[in-house]
């Protein structure tokens, strides 16, 4: 794998079981971005603190250059906050380490902003019934009526909330839908015959899921399609919009510790098929 100190920590490549899993975007512009300016959809994985929607664009660190720090380590200081990430690989997983150093009672959101490179016949695989919060812009493709009048998200069961059906990434349907999973701390995409799998560990902060399922639905006027799978600490894309139980909360200590581990896995024998309701059987590989 690899990673752009330099301009905003963003991982750049994270190539696992013989392909490459970041998607890269069209928009140009990402290596003039200073702090403060609006998002640059490069593609690869950004980290998006203290907020991903709302002010700043993003959030704070995408913007700034990072400091190494030592192997594999590096630290970008923000106005109201430290953020500090080491990256290693362990038994065959990409493990990041995040420290956030701020005054006690700093409220934040943080997401690992990760566009992925898939297919359409990729799929989303979460635990049944986890509350999912839905976005204003999946308004659009419900019945009319449907969206509670100044609410910020509509919550209902994964993987079908208010009976919109998210767990399929493709094909390209025209539309672009923002989501939050709360409480999901482990999902696992599966694009035949791969998957990737994204666990979140922190102690005592909400953890969730963002999806950003943009199937050529967005920007207006010049459409592309770009698949977010977003582990973060907390419940919602928008600080502003965060209540009590919705941002993570820097303790009396004045830091928040949280690990990240993405693993990739391959069948065994990918060219075969498993017999009818059998799993296929996977083995994970290693990171380059």
């Amino acid at each position: 794998m690899d990673v752009d100190t330099a301009l905003g920590g963003r991982w750049t490549s994270l190539c696992g079981g013989g392909r490459e899993w970041l998607w890269r975007g069209p928009e140009p512009g990402r290596d003039t971005v200073s702090p403060g300016a609006a998002f640059v959809d490069a593609g690869g994985l950004e980290e998006c603190v203290p907020t991903v929607r709302g002010t700043p664009d993003h959030g704070d660190a995408w913007s700034r250059p990072w400091r190494d720090t030592g192997p594999g380590e590096a630290v970008v200081e923000c106005p109201r906050f430290t953020l500090t990430r080491r990256i290693a690989v362990r038994s065959g997983a990409v493990v990041a380490d995040y420290r956030l150093a701020a005054d006690p009672g700093y409220r934040f959101l943080w997401a690992a902003h990760a566009l992925l490179d898939l297919s359409p016949a990729a799929r989303l695989d979460a635990p049944a019934g986890t509350p999912t919060r839905l976005h204003p812009e999946a308004a659009a493709s419900l019945p009319p009526g449907a969206w509670p009048s100044g609410r910020p998200w509509l919550t209902g069961d994964w993987p079908a909330p208010a009976g919109l059906a998210l767990d399929a990434l493709g094909p390209d349907d025209g539309t672009a839908v923002g989501a939050v999973l709360v409480g999901c701390s482990r999902v696992r995409v599966v694009d035949p015959p791969d998957a990737l799998t994204f666990e979140l560990e922190c102690a005592d902060q909400p953890r969730g899921l963002g999806l950003w399922r943009n199937l050529r639905g967005w920007p207006e006027g010049r459409p592309y399609r770009s698949v977010g799978v977003e582990p973060m600490l907390g419940a919602a894309f928008d600080l502003a919009d965060a209540g009590p139980d919705d941002a993570a909360t820097v303790p009396s200590t004045g830091e928040v510790a949280w690990r990240l581990t993405v693993s990739a896995h391959r069948p065994a024998t990918a060219p075969d098929r498993p017999a009818p309701g059998v799993p296929p059987r996977h083995e994970e590989e290693r990171w380059s």
